[in-house]
């Protein structure tokens, strides 16, 4: 039988299936529970997402009733509709939803995938972990988790101290892990930052239990707030677990002036990569203007939980028909 003729065939088992669909049932029993509202915002939007490492898929439409076609982007998170609902007065609010990260595929990443993403109004984002943990526990039967913040994973595992590294220390330090090579000519701070992590922490923490890394580097803030006690680092967290990157969390920005600002930050780092300007979203904005409740959110991996759940070694694995085979 030739490959084309088997790969009409789902990739996951019809038993993964089976708990994939049961892994849904349970989340939003968790969050109906909770009286937490389901909402489902569009895939398509007007403008894409700002950040230099993600790279969204665009389509254009073509109106019966409109002379321009106009470039539509799919959504690489459902945040900022998400954020436009928690500004109309939605109170809080989740959404099992398809998101989608163009030059995106392997191990654990599908460029069409599922994410869980959820706000929690009146949290903050020490809150928000709990309840992560609490999810977490009803999914994977985790019964404890660790905490520590970003400074602490430095300083245990690498001896340096990343919220006071200069970028010679950080250069030095890569060096010494073996990666000389890679940032002889880096000077960007959180891409030597973001080496080191992935690359000596991730690996050391989150084996037996999942990990919540918190107090990012205020540089790496994207949508968090930045702590008033210790400005140097956002109120934003992360998740890991066995290996895989499941979570990313913050205790929101509320500030549109401060949104704009890291916006125009975002499209002068995509310049000096050589990156188009990303068109920024007016809608979200003028959301942020009319008022944000203090909230904390998070978005979650489904796909990736799943992989946890059933011990798989690939995410395709979780899913019916991944990039391959659509």
């Amino acid at each position: 039988m030739s490959n084309k003729e088997t790969l009409w065939t789902p990739q996951a088992t019809l038993v993964a299936l089976e708990k994939r669909a049961k892994l849904f049932a349970a989340i939003r029993q968790f969050f109906a529970q909770k009286n937490v509202m389901e909402v489902d915002t569009p895939a398509l939007a007007s403008a894409g997402v700002s950040d230099p490492h993600l790279v969204n898929f665009s389509t254009e439409f073509v109106s019966p009733i409109a002379s321009e076609q106009q470039t539509l982007f799919l959504q690489t998170s459902p945040e900022y509709a998400m954020k436009r609902l928690l500004c109309a007065g939605s109170g809080c609010i989740y959404q099992l939803s398809k998101a989608f990260r163009n030059e995106e595929a392997g191990r654990h990443h599908n460029p069409e995938f599922t994410m869980l993403e959820w706000y929690r109004v009146g949290f903050d984002h020490w809150q928000l972990m709990d309840e992560v943990a609490e999810l977490l526990n009803l999914t994977l039967n985790t019964q404890q988790v660790d905490r520590f913040s970003y400074q602490d994973v430095f300083l245990s595992f690498l001896e340096l101290d990343p919220l006071d590294a200069n970028v010679s220390e950080l250069q030095a330090c890569c060096g010494y892990h073996g990666f000389a090579d890679l940032v002889e000519q880096e000077t960007n701070r959180d891409t030597l930052l973001q080496l080191l992590f992935s690359h000596v922490v991730e690996p050391q923490i989150g084996k037996e239990k999942p990990c919540f890394i918190f107090d990012f580097p205020a540089s790496q803030a994207a949508l968090a707030k930045i702590n008033e006690q210790d400005p140097r680092v956002a109120e934003r967290f992360e998740v890991y677990f066995k290996g895989i990157e499941l979570a990313n969390g913050f205790h929101e920005l509320q500030d549109a002036t401060e949104q704009e600002k890291r916006f125009a930050s975002d499209n002068h780092i995509r310049a000096t990569m050589g990156i188009e300007p990303a068109k920024i979203d007016t809608h979200f904005l003028a959301a942020l203007q009319h008022g944000l409740p203090r909230c904390a959110g998070v978005a979650l991996g489904v796909d990736r939980l799943l992989m946890l759940k059933m011990d798989a070694d690939h995410i395709g694995t979780t899913m019916a028909f991944p990039v391959d085979r659509c």
